[in-house]
């Protein structure tokens, strides 16, 4: 059965084990503890004062998808058609339309080693094979066409920041990426949640290097709206007809009052405030965490550290539920998101307050201090 393949994530596991402690410091799960856009929820409350309880046509409201358009404009310098946006109750649901487009019964869908672990999930939802390649810091945490060459498959999916080491994928290698799958006539789904997280370095959309992409966004991250469950996808044309078919049976249209939410979340110097406070949450548990683990990629953005603790452990579960019970700090094994070396890290999630994050580097040092390997 096709369900037996499916893995559970043990980050939740530890979410409901952390709930025992009253003191527990979160460094597991990945969400923001920053509110949206004061906007936001005004547009909300006027929804509901209108309201606004009816389903939206599946594509989503048009007034929603052209600011979701005039955003690409705007960060990107991409013309993109709102008629080719399809807005979906949360990204999750839209990587699941992306396969339901682009990959048969038995086709193989490409990925790195590690990644985000709901991928692999939902390819074995929709009967088609996870194909599982290798990335490492000697490749910068990045799938190049050189991975792909010698595999076959249908479609490729990557994430860019990634989900777990924040690494972003460079111009370069995006468009070179884009133009073998085009030779190959693989279809290219870019996971880009993370997008606008981003420190030091630019954001690149797939979309400046093709049209034929699928490119999937959301609210959950950096607009800090998790709750909401509303994301978005920007298909090829000749794929909008189809995702529309399978957004009617799948789930008719996305929330109707989260889409009237998030037309203010385009407030551009609240978002810039967002993605400050993360840097410098960043800069802090890179630094403090440094000293004690091995990191070799220092996340280019999201909210991410993916930290070697095998300097103390080889088994990262083991550890993990470690910490929680002397220390009653979680964190996420990453065994999660692969097999490829995953079971000596851990993921280190910086969506808290310094505040939080200093008492929980201060009981770690304290532990690794009095601990022995």
């Amino acid at each position: 059965m096709r369900y037996n393949k499916m893995t559970s994530f043990r980050v939740m596991d530890l979410v409901r084990e952390a709930a025992q402690y009253e003191d527990t410091i979160h460094f597991e799960v990945g969400q923001p503890d920053l509110s949206p856009s004061p906007r936001v929820k005004v547009a909300l409350q006027e929804a509901v004062a209108q309201d606004a309880f009816a389903y939206t046509e599946s594509l989503g409201l048009l007034v929603l998808r052209e600011k979701i358009a005039a955003h690409y404009l705007k960060e990107y310098g991409v013309a993109v058609d709102p008629g080719r946006i399809l807005l979906t109750p949360g990204t999750s649901i839209a990587f699941l339309v992306a396969y339901l487009l682009t990959l048969r019964h038995g086709e193989v869908l490409g990925m790195s080693d590690p990644s985000y672990p709901c991928y692999k999930n939902f390819a074995h939802m929709v009967d088609v094979e996870p194909l599982f390649m290798p990335i490492g810091a000697e490749d910068g945490y990045q799938l190049t066409p050189a991975h792909l060459m010698g595999h076959h498959m249908q479609a490729l999916h990557i994430s860019s920041p990634s989900n777990p080491t924040g690494t972003l994928y460079s111009p370069e290698n995006l468009s070179a990426l884009i133009d073998y799958c085009t030779q190959k006539d693989i279809a290219f789904i870019s996971d880009e949640l993370y997008h606008g997280l981003v420190y030091d370095s630019q954001a690149y959309t797939a979309l400046e290097y093709s049209d034929e992409v699928i490119v999937i966004n959301g609210f959950s991250k950096y607009y800090c709206m998790p709750g909401i469950r509303l994301g978005w996808m920007i298909l090829p044309q000749a794929l909008v007809r189809p995702a529309e078919i399978i957004a009617q049976n799948l789930y008719i249209s996305a929330p109707t009052l989260s889409q009237y939410a998030a037309l203010e979340a385009f407030d551009y110097t609240h978002l810039a405030q967002t993605r400050e406070q993360f840097r410098v949450r960043r800069d802090y548990l890179y630094e403090a965490l440094s000293l004690h683990f091995k990191i070799d990629a220092r996340p280019d953005g999201a909210f991410y550290l993916w930290c070697d603790v095998s300097a103390y452990t080889d088994d990262a579960v083991a550890f993990s539920e470690e910490l929680l019970r002397e220390i009653h700090i979680a964190v996420t094994p990453g065994i999660d998101f692969g097999t490829n070396g995953t079971g000596h890290y851990l993921r280190f999630s910086y969506t808290r307050s310094l505040e939080h994050m200093r008492e929980g580097v201060e009981r770690l040092v304290g532990y690794l201090a009095t601990r022995k390997r």
